[in-house]
């Protein structure tokens, strides 16, 4: 743990020497929503093999870039292009990038990704404000000696996303006159997508969305003691009764769709934030 600290800070330098910060706010911006990072007031930005320790992103959709700026005036690092368990890394590598945020200041995670929906009262396209989520995925970064530096030995869950930011999120649809609902996300390691009889025990158990994210990222966002938003795009249905074949391309099409929902949140929590909330 204490190799940890050590690269998080190396990173953390090199990214200081360009831009000295304190960042307020991280941002992952998810499966086909990177481009709410042109709506930064872009500062500086950073291939991430130009960053010590940082993983490569190869997933279709994620450019791989973290961009500092200001947003909704405050100031933010925002991930272009985030990393799975599926693509081979450790748990560790995949959020690496959150404590090097947090070491940058960052006190909230604001987080997105493309998910499917599992609740048959949600719509391609809308919005899922996550509330809770489930953890199914065949790890946690948290595991191993723990380093009082980055956070506490056993953190606690009982609320890991924040809830006057998620009653301002809903409070936002509602006013921006769109569709957004409150909801439980399960996540899962894939690559491969699930079985009808999985979806049919997903739901069962209380999950709302599936995706392969965002929950290891949001482990250690707590773990440091930062506030979370989660935000998921349903950009597919998996409902075991009528399924139909996932398209990767149809559910980057509906991500893109979608972005102008989540940038209206995110630039909407973010103005609540500054304003001291």
């Amino acid at each position: 743990m204490r190799e940890l600290v050590m690269q998080i800070e190396e990173a953390a330098g090199v990214i200081r020497r360009r831009w000295p910060g304190p960042a307020r706010v991280g941002i992952i911006l998810g499966t086909g929503l990177g481009s709410l990072a042109g709506q930064i007031q872009t500062e500086a930005t950073f291939e991430y093999q130009t960053i010590p320790h940082f993983p490569r992103s190869t997933t279709i959709g994620h450019t791989g870039q973290l961009v500092c700026g200001r947003l909704a005036g405050l100031a933010v690092v925002a991930m272009e292009g985030r990393f799975h368990a599926y693509e081979g890394y450790s748990y560790q590598q995949i959020t690496f990038p959150v404590r090097v945020m947090r070491a940058l200041g960052a006190e909230l995670l604001v987080v997105s990704n493309a998910s499917g929906g599992l609740n048959p009262q949600f719509g391609l396209g809308d919005i899922m404000v996550i509330e809770d989520h489930i953890n199914l995925m065949n790890g946690n970064p948290l595991v191993g000696i723990n380093d009082d530096r980055l956070g506490p030995r056993f953190p606690d869950m009982s609320a890991p996303y924040d809830r006057r930011l998620i009653d301002k999120a809903l409070e936002i649809a509602r006013r921006e006159n769109f569709v957004a609902h409150k909801g439980v996300y399960v996540a899962v390691v894939g690559p491969n997508l699930e079985t009808r009889a999985e979806y049919r025990f997903l739901r069962t158990i209380g999950a709302d969305a599936v995706g392969m994210s965002t929950v290891p990222e949001v482990l250690v966002a707590v773990h440091g003691g930062m506030r979370v938003l989660g935000l998921s795009v349903i950009t597919d249905m998996c409902l075991p009764d009528c399924l139909k074949p996932a398209n990767i391309e149809e559910i980057l099409a509906v991500a893109a769709g979608a972005e102008p929902k989540l940038r209206k949140i995110v630039l909407g929590v973010l103005d609540f934030v500054q304003q001291g909330q």
